[in-house]
């Protein structure tokens, strides 16, 4: 029997720490640490979710242990990318929370750290990674469903539970403002169905219309991007109402040359209950389709690529350009303020 991949933690800032731990744990990871100097809310939630797992108080005593093989990122978003330098030089693979990295000065040290120590460095984007929905249409895309994917619609809106978030959350310079943190996730979805390993941002703008108490949050984002294989929309937003039973309806629109498939990802108001709604239309069909088996396969493909030296879960080229694409959005729609 192979010995089991073991991770750890550096930063417990955001919850989604919880799925990316656990998402690992469920294909057979041994969590065997972590370490946080921030939030003892989160940390409180952390110990009862993961009470077996013990904290250090000193991250060089994970990074100094030889049977760590992977490292989860999930700090302040403008801390990640010197973490997760520090864990590939200490010879970690890294997963880290979106964004991976919040100015091209990061990237470009990021990407310069793994050419260097041949290490993977992967973010989970968890509106692509975490959501079965998107597994079922990714089945689709590639048998044909639809024909040639020529656009992406995607639609991010988010709750903002302004009492319970870190001071770091309202500070531009400290989450990198809202089209590099929240539309990495759709910038990626863009790039994976539509086929493109690269793209021009032709439109962006950001702004603050609703929270005048916290003028360094940005609660509206948008963006156009095009390629050679397509076209994409993508609006992002902290305006979730509190009637909504969940955080956001996120949706995502993938229009092909011979259908469409809309996902209601986390809600179909006033429709069916639970998560995962799927509708296909294209020449002989126009249905929902049921997501229940279609898995998280990112979780395994990534298991196995620590295992095997390989890029099954994503290519590293493909993470470098969503953060890329994320944070030339994000100044292009500052410029133009």
């Amino acid at each position: 029997m192979s010995t089991p991949l073991k991770i750890a933690a550096l930063g417990l800032e955001h919850r989604h720490i919880f799925g990316m731990a656990q998402n690992m744990i469920d294909v057979g990871a041994e969590f065997v640490g972590w370490w946080n100097d921030r939030d003892p809310a989160l940390r409180a939630s952390f110990e009862k979710r993961f009470p077996d797992v013990p904290e250090f108080t000193d991250k060089t005593d994970i990074l100094n242990n030889p049977d760590i093989d992977l490292i989860l990122v999930a700090a302040k978003s403008s801390d990640r990318a010197q973490l997760a330098i520090e864990a590939m030089e200490a010879g970690k693979d890294v997963m880290a929370d979106k964004p991976g990295c919040t100015t091209l000065e990061q990237l470009q040290s990021l990407q310069d750290c793994v050419a260097r120590t041949g290490k993977i460095w992967t973010v989970d984007f968890s509106e692509r990674f975490e959501v079965a929905s998107v597994t079922k249409a990714a089945e689709l895309v590639a048998e044909g469903a639809i024909g040639r994917v020529i656009q992406t619609i995607g639609m991010g809106p988010h709750r903002l539970n302004k009492d319970t978030r870190p001071e770091w959350f309202f500070d531009r310079e400290s989450y990198g403002g809202i089209l590099t943190d929240i539309a990495s996730h759709q910038i990626d979805q863009f790039l994976f169905f539509t086929g493109s390993t690269d793209a021009e941002i032709t439109m962006a703008n950001v702004a603050n219309y609703a929270n005048p108490s916290s003028p360094g949050l940005q609660d509206y984002g948008e963006l156009a991007l095009k390629s050679d294989n397509g076209h994409g929309y993508i609006r992002v937003d902290w305006y979730t109402p509190d009637a909504l039973p969940t955080w956001g309806d996120g949706r995502l629109t993938i229009l092909g040359t011979e259908g469409y498939i809309e996902l209601r990802k986390y809600v179909d108001v006033a429709g069916s209950d639970g998560i995962d709604h799927l509708f296909l239309v294209n020449g002989d069909r126009c249905e929902k389709i049921d997501c229940s088996d279609a898995g998280l396969p990112y979780f395994q493909r990534l298991a196995n690529d620590l295992r095997d030296r390989t890029e099954t879960a994503a290519t590293q080229a493909h993470t470098f350009k969503t953060m890329e694409l994320s944070i030339k959005a994000q100044m292009l729609a500052e410029q133009s303020k």
